[in-house]
């Protein structure tokens, strides 16, 4: 810790995308410039499996060459709607067709497997969403079927097999989102449950996943007016800070979803204030443009005029290089 400046702890609280298959020019400034702490993959950034596999190793070690912290290197890969990777890499039909717990374990044991091979070490997986019967879920195609215990159950199995071989689960979308109707990346939908009916489903898997140790929380883009009437669940010291944080003790990574969704309509710096202030540890912004360096350009100005920013900052920044103490390997 003592070992980073501003600037890298900056870069660390940071996760981006960008455009392009290779070590490029634009890559290399995320990195070097940016001093990014991980980097997240789409469709468009993969081709095969060897120039995959290339690609994280040369960022990777391009991070490292520059004097930085290993990256995180992180992918959607849910099986079914949600699965970046594609054939030649094994497809599975997601999260509604996984029933039985060896049906868990076999599909976080064959995607660890290969994701590991490419040099990916995070998974932005499992969904531990729970879609209410009689609702029309806009995660629908994305959930397990069945109850917050099944959801529970079947969730932990792809948590453990996904650690197990050194691939950090990351549980989304707390505290939890199958109730509602809209989708956040175009609008910002309102789910109006107290903090009691969440409690006893769809907070359940968050619950379990905690229990697991699972390396870390998404937070959904969703307004709970009934537990912050001002901020959504990604910005909500409410949700994220005192919710997530104390009452139930997550003591793991806690993330935004992408800040680059219509769901967010305030400017970055207002976001990264609120991240910060509700103890979130990474941003998502998935989509190259202004608001990244906007982003990073906030977090170092937050963290050289607010003292109780910084103190805040240094544990996110240790949450981080801690998560990647145990899981980054060669």
């Amino acid at each position: 810790m003592t070992q980073l400046s501003i600037e890298e702890m900056a870069g660390q609280r940071l996760m981006l995308g960008f455009d392009g298959q290779t070590l490029n020019a634009r890559l290399k400034y995320l990195i070097k410039e940016i001093k990014t702490g991980g980097i997240i993959l789409f469709k468009p950034n993969i081709e095969s499996p060897e120039q995959l596999k290339t690609l994280c190793a040369d960022a990777r070690q391009f991070a490292l060459d520059c004097g930085l912290p290993d990256l995180f290197i992180a992918v959607d890969q849910e099986g079914g709607v949600v699965a970046r990777l594609r054939r030649p890499f094994t497809e599975f039909p997601g999260n509604p067709h996984v029933r039985t717990r060896d049906q868990a374990d076999e599909f976080a044991r064959v995607t660890a497997g290969e994701l590991l091979d490419m040099g990916i070490n995070m998974n932005m997986a499992p969904v531990l969403d729970v879609a209410p019967e009689g609702v029309d879920s806009i995660m629908k195609e994305r959930v397990f079927p069945g109850d917050e215990d099944l959801v529970t159950e079947l969730g932990v199995m792809m948590i453990q097999g996904f650690q197990r071989k050194n691939i950090m689960a990351v549980a989304k979308h707390f505290p939890g989102i199958g109730r509602t109707v809209k989708d956040s990346h175009f609008s910002l939908p309102v789910l109006d449950a107290g903090l009691a009916a969440l409690r006893q489903s769809d907070i359940k898997p968050f619950e379990a996943a905690r229990d697991a140790g699972v390396s870390g929380i998404m937070l959904s883009h969703i307004s709970y007016p009934r537990l912050d009437n001002t901020w959504q669940a990604s910005l909500s010291p409410a949700i994220a800070r005192d919710l997530l944080r104390r009452d139930l003790g997550y003591e793991g990574l806690v993330m935004t979803d992408d800040l680059d969704m219509k769901a967010i309509s305030h400017d970055m710096e207002t976001c990264i204030r609120q991240i910060m202030i509700s103890e979130i540890d990474l941003a998502l912004i998935c989509h190259s443009g202004p608001n990244i360096q906007k982003a990073r350009d906030e977090v170092v100005r937050l963290l050289e005029t607010d003292a109780v920013l910084f103190d805040l900052g240094n544990a996110s920044v240790r949450r981080i290089l801690g998560a990647k103490k145990r899981f980054l390997r060669g």
